[in-house]
């Protein structure tokens, strides 16, 4: 990194997230890491502190299956730095295999998939964008993933034809659908909004407990991270979505303006936001 950035990474706890923390740590930023487990969130401060002589992230707790969690969120980062150069939504959950296959819901009544990886990091962003754009250039970096579904908008919270697989695939599309909306509406000079799948099967929790095999390393994901991350030939990309360090097409109804347009205006409703100016 070419200068100190002060980066939030959400899901910091565990897999990418913690692995990306300890880089960006070693790299020289100042971080504020967000976990839902106080202990997993002390221990992860307390290891990249060891490790980087002395200096201790920030740190936030909140579960992002509540919305009220979220906003709360939101006002404390806000509340401890008057910058913010990079926002990480990295947190998530996977598809519920093997031991969670049935449909779940969120604090707020919502398809839980759909409320932590997608709405969750969506309230996030526009409750921080004002601090991002008062920190420009900043960056938004959404991690997402290949496996993507398109968006029933006549049943967004999958009550039918239930399945993992898809109620994670259109979480995942969401986060990259609003990115490319988000990145329409703010000028790149200000904020860049940008989405990636990091890797293939990292030996990350999720993936070790519902797949049972990793395919590549987390060094790998943490590399093409931090690239959207910190890399200064990004600076002004933005609105696209990418397969570790590979520009690539999204699933077809990303580049729908009509479908990004109803998945705004449905997102802002859902979490009850008047949206940016």
């Amino acid at each position: 990194m070419n200068r100190q950035r002060t980066v939030f990474v959400t899901g910091a706890t565990d897999g990418l997230g913690r692995a990306l923390a300890h880089r960006l740590a070693a790299d020289g930023a100042t971080l504020i890491l967000h976990g839902r487990d106080p202990d997993k969130l002390e221990d992860t401060a307390n290891a990249i502190q060891q490790t980087q002589g002395g200096r201790r992230p920030h740190t936030v707790l909140a579960d992002l299956s509540d919305l009220a969690q979220v906003r709360r969120l939101a006002a404390d980062v806000r509340g401890m730095t008057d910058r913010l150069d990079v926002f990480v939504s990295n947190a998530g959950i996977g598809t519920g295999h093997p031991d969670r296959r049935t449909r779940q819901t969120s604090a707020d009544g919502y398809e839980l998939r759909f409320a932590v990886n997608y709405l969750a990091g969506f309230l996030l962003t526009l409750e921080l964008l004002a601090l991002l754009r008062k920190s420009a250039p900043a960056r938004i970096v959404n991690v997402a993933s290949l496996g993507q579904h398109p968006l029933d908008f006549t049943d967004l919270m999958i009550e039918h034809g239930y399945s993992g697989t898809r109620a994670y695939g259109q979480s995942k599309l969401a986060q990259i659908m609003s990115g490319f909306e988000l990145a329409g509406r703010l000028p790149a000079t200000e904020v860049t909004v940008n989405s990636l799948h990091p890797a293939t099967f990292m030996p990350t929790k999720i993936v070790l407990d519902e797949v049972g095999h990793h395919i590549d390393s987390l060094d790998e994901g943490v590399a093409a991270t931090c690239r959207l991350v910190a890399d200064d030939a990004l600076a002004g990309t933005t609105g696209r979505f990418f397969d570790r360090t590979r520009e690539t097409k999204a699933h077809a109804q990303a580049y729908d303006a009509g479908a990004r347009r109803e998945l705004w205006q449905r997102s802002l409703e859902l979490v009850d936001h008047p949206g940016i100016d």
